[in-house]
């Protein structure tokens, strides 16, 4: 989905839920509402396959204005320093390559992240100081396309789990003047694109892709006849110890996806099945 800036990643699901006439919709990670850009989303039995796409990389687009402090790390919130932004090109070039590769990062408060169980940002809202624990992010590629004061444009790829706001507030607090994100957009996910997004309110049954795209990193292994029959009852199939040697492995009858499996001894036994018998 393309989703524009405002609505919530949860809204856009409810709105393909409407438009598909389907319960079972997720998506493969969160847009806040200021963000835009593209959504994954997957709908019916896909569903059960987001899991095998969560280590796909994103790529950002966005600005990061320096010199002002706020509570979400994004402009939606309140505003807790200003600092005076003495910064040159070359100074925020350098901060930027101090992240690239990956770092220890520290989600938002006001995020999704658990503490003692319950949302950062629930307990953010009561006024409780919340500190989520750092945890290693990658940042595969970090570039600054423009600065103007206070302003850097920066285009940006990362792994699962990174929080743009926080690489935001990060990288102002590298420079000394602190700083937040006021604008994002999404423009791929792994192999999907944004310009190959429709809009969640004009989404279709023919704009679904096939669900084979979510595992099509994985192993392939075509199946008999016989086989198909088993995995689609969730039966294990021998495995072959040169072409099933790494799991999970995706178990396809030509272009049909079937199941997702895993090794299990001699065997190979559908972890999650798409298809129906």
């Amino acid at each position: 989905m393309a989703k524009p800036a405002g609505p919530t990643s949860h809204d856009v699901v409810d709105m393909v839920r409407r438009a598909l006439g389907e319960q079972r919709v997720g998506h493969l990670g969160t847009l806040d509402p200021f963000a835009e850009g593209l959504l994954v989303v997957v709908v019916g039995r896909a569903t059960r396959l987001a899991t095998f796409a969560a280590g796909w990389t994103k790529a950002y687009e966005g600005v990061i204005r320096l010199g002002v402090t706020t509570d979400t790390d994004d402009a939606t919130g309140a505003v807790l320093k200003t600092e005076t932004v003495d910064v040159t090109a070359q100074q925020l070039g350098a901060a930027l390559a101090q992240f690239r590769g990956g770092y220890e990062q520290r989600p938002p408060a006001y995020s999704a992240v658990k503490i003692a169980g319950e949302r950062a940002y629930r307990r953010a809202r009561r006024g409780e100081v919340v500190e989520p624990a750092a945890r290693r992010v990658e940042i595969e590629t970090l570039e600054l396309v423009d600065y103007t004061a206070p302003d850097a444009a920066f285009r940006a790829t990362v792994g699962g789990g990174t929080y743009l706001r926080s690489l935001a507030r990060d990288v102002g607090a590298a420079l000394g003047c602190g700083g937040h994100l006021v604008t994002l957009r999404r423009t791929a996910v792994g192999p999907l694109r944004l310009a190959e997004a429709v809009a969640p309110d004009a989404v279709a049954a023919a704009d679904l892709r096939d669900a084979a795209v979510l595992v099509a990193h994985l192993p392939r292994r075509e199946v008999t006849a016989d086989e198909r029959d088993a995995v689609v009852h969730g039966r294990p199939i021998a495995r072959d110890p040169v072409r099933d040697a790494r799991d999970p492995v995706a178990l396809f009858a030509g272009a049909e996806l079937l199941a997702v499996a895993e090794v299990e001894g001699e065997m190979l036994k559908p972890r999650v099945v798409v298809t129906d018998a």
